[in-house]
Order: C-alpha cells, then structure tokens, then sequence
C-alpha cells in the first residue's frame, strides 16, 4: 500500500509474468484483499520487462486438458474480481499482455501503456480462441470489423498504436509508466473515491443492461442522492462555497 493505493505486482518476471494455477491462487486472493479493504484506488503494474504473457503454457497438457473448466474456474475469476472492486483501478502495461494479460490489464478502469507494449490476440498461431473477455473489449472500443481483423492476423498492437485506437487511455515512455500510473492513482485516491465509486457502477450498469437516456438519467440522480449522504458531498459544496481546497475521506 503507497498511501491510499493499493499496488498489485504481478511478480514472475523470468517467465513474463505468465499466470500459472498457482499464481493465478494468489494474485485471486490479493484482489479480494484489496475489494475488502480501505484502500481508495489500486494500481495493477508488474516486473520485468513483460507485463503478462498470459497463461503459463509450460505445463499445458492440450489432448487431455478441458479448457473451458481452466477459464472458469482458474482465470475468469480474476478479471471479475477486478471489475467488482469498487474503487478505482489503473493499470500499467510494458511489454507484452496477452491472453490473460490483456483480460488483467483491459479489466481495470483505466489503462496506460508503455512505448513497449504490445496487446492484441496471437492465438491464430497456436489454434485458439482469443478469451479473458478480449472478445468485448476489442468489440467495444475497436469495432467488429477491427476485432475480428486483429483476430484472424494475429497481429499486435503497440502502445503507440493501441492509444491512438482508443484502446487504452494513454501511451507513455516505459521509464514513465509507473510514476505517471502511480501519480494519477494518488491524484484519484486523494479525490471523492465514494462518488467515483457510484460513477463506475453506474458505467458497468450502463454497459450491463443498455440503459437508454431516461434510464440513464435516472440512475444518476438516485446516485447523486446516495453521494449527497456523504462527507464528501458536504465538504466538496462546503469547500467551493468558502472558496478553499477540499480534503475528501471518501466517505
């Protein structure tokens, strides 16, 4: 924990951070460490030069293995356990992050990319079928057409590239990345974190239930009564009036 944020380190750098049973147990049990504490924002980075290389294939055994029961019981947990948490959550992804990397780095609410990364779907080489929700992210911020073309090339993106697609947030130089994820950690983290959790439950609900105008509107005044409860809401009115800074609590 730097302060209010809690950091998360994918920490295998000699295998590129590949997610075998073992540390997919681990990084699960972190993550819920994190929904259930007091932290007020989360930074998801890793060591070495790669941020993920996905699954650890090394003991893949893919005559005998059922691949479905891998995903749903081993590493599909872990990208709904980070879009549950209900603070926000940063990524921050040098190198390659791909399979269940991307879905790690994709299932944060903001992403920023080192110069060096390179994201996309490489399973048209070894016969398989882009998962860890690729599938919705590609569709939703790159369009069928783009997903489906990154899908059957199996080429990557740079970081460059995936930022000016809109894929991620933004793109930095890699000796950047963590001081510019970390720095805009804190600067949330030191925000009204109750109201941009309401803010985020709100968006998932948005792309949940394909909420039209009226919906929308109505969501967001039932959540801005639950934010006008807090201490936040109260000291954020009572700073602009008295012409001051405000110190939120996100409470």
């Amino acid at each position: 924990m730097q302060g209010s944020v809690a950091e998360v380190v994918l920490d295998r750098p000699e295998k590129y951070n590949a997610v075998d049973e073992q540390m997919a147990a681990e990084l699960l049990a972190v993550l819920r460490d994190v929904a259930a504490g007091d932290a007020r924002a989360m930074v998801l980075t890793a060591r070495g030069r790669g941020f993920c290389a996905g699954r650890d294939l090394s003991e893949a055994t893919p005559l005998d293995e059922d691949a479905e029961a891998i995903l749903a019981e081993t590493f599909n947990p872990l990208f709904l356990a980070i879009a549950e948490i209900g603070v926000p959550t940063i990524a921050a992804v040098q190198g390659p992050a791909l399979g269940v990397g991307l879905g790690l780095a994709l299932a944060c609410d903001v992403v920023f990319v080192g110069e060096s990364a390179k994201v996309g779907s490489p399973f048209a080489g070894i016969g398989c079928v882009l998962d860890s929700g690729g599938h919705r992210h590609f569709v939703q911020r790159l369009g069928p057409h783009r997903t489906l073309e990154l899908i059957y090339s199996g080429d990557l993106m740079s970081g460059p590239a995936a930022a000016e697609a809109g894929l991620v947030n933004r793109c930095v130089p890699d000796d950047e990345l963590l001081e510019t994820a970390s720095a805009f950690a804190a600067r949330v983290a030191a925000g009204p974190t109750a109201a941009f959790s309401l803010s985020k439950r709100l968006v998932q609900r948005m792309d949940r239930e394909h909420l039209g105008l009226a919906d929308v509107l109505a969501a967001e005044a039932a959540a801005q009564g639950d934010a006008s409860r807090t201490a936040d809401y109260a000291e954020g009115i009572g700073a602009f009036q008295d012409k001051r800074r405000p110190t939120f609590t996100g409470r």
